[in-house]
């Protein structure tokens, strides 16, 4: 049977989807069948994408009408052996479409009134209120990373020109590596974590926090290539990190914060305009009882 599915895939989605029109729903082909339930062409064509060639449509399709058919015999063995409280599903796909509804309106009205611009004084602001809770839990490094061939390296010319942070320097670092060095990276302007950087160089250090306390540069060479890392800052783990390097962080605790008391209002104005406009009752069940 599936061999005959394949092929057939392969004949309809090769006229498909290289020029043919769609099937109509009066001719539409019929790929599978369990029981009553039919699986039709037009409705496997619907989720194979239209830059697929003939061969991979064909594949795709048998996957999916393999899929469709293991689905719909579960299906029916279910149909056939569950008793009827258990098949009756009415209350939780009513539950299901409420909740779908709510969640989408909640998100549509969001998307149209909730300011979603955070500035940088309020990040600044969040940070400076909550800045005990900002440690970092990784060293972050400021740093300059070079792989350079052996026959172009001059490891003592290289720290000096790493170590030469004014702009003239900075500008002669970056011809020269771009003259000779076969990658780097200038990581002066923002913090990165030192594991990062750490992964590109084959070398490992026992004692990373000690290590920067004396050290300016991590370097190693190998049969190819003459690898250095030159820190121009750092800071530990557990210590206070710096607001630039949380800061998209911050910007999502804000609009978090934003999006719950939104949708708090907005629940809260529903609710009055509920009780405004007198259109729901709650019934007192004691009082119901007594009368």
């Amino acid at each position: 049977m599936f061999r005959q599915v394949i092929l057939y895939s392969f004949i309809f989605f090769t006229t498909l989807l290289w020029g043919c029109e769609p099937a109509s729903e009066v001719n539409d082909k019929i790929m599978a069948e369990v029981g009553i339930k039919k699986l039709y062409l037009s409705e496997v064509s619907a989720v194979i994408p239209y830059d697929l060639g003939p061969v991979d449509s064909a594949v795709m399709a048998d996957d999916y009408i393999r899929k469709w058919v293991s689905q719909e015999l579960m299906l029916q063995k279910a149909e056939e052996n569950l008793p009827e409280d258990l098949k009756n599903v009415n209350k939780e796909l009513e539950e299901y479409r409420n909740s779908l509804i709510i969640f989408r309106y909640k998100n549509e009205l969001m998307s149209q009134r909730m300011n979603t611009n955070v500035s940088d004084a309020e990040t600044m602001e969040y940070y400076l209120q909550n800045a005990e809770n900002f440690k970092l839990n990784n060293i972050i490094v400021k740093a300059v990373t070079i792989k350079m061939p052996v026959d172009f390296a001059n490891p003592e010319n290289l720290k000096k020109l790493c170590s030469d942070t004014t702009e003239e320097g900075i500008a002669g670092l970056k011809e020269y590596c771009t003259q000779y060095a076969k990658t780097y990276e200038f990581l002066t302007d923002r913090w990165v974590e030192l594991d990062r950087i750490m992964n590109n160089i084959p070398v490992t250090i026992e004692n990373p926090a000690e290590y920067l306390k004396k050290n300016e540069f991590i370097e190693f060479t190998d049969q190819n290539l003459y690898h250095l890392i030159a820190i121009h800052d750092y800071l530990l783990k557990n210590e206070q990190a710096p607001e630039e390097y949380v800061r998209e962080n911050i910007k999502s605790l804000i609009l978090n914060r934003r999006k719950i008391e939104f949708l708090r209002d907005l629940e809260n104005n529903i609710y009055q305009e509920g009780v405004n406009k007198n259109i729901f009752k709650i019934y007192n069940l004691e009082k119901n009882e007594n009368e």
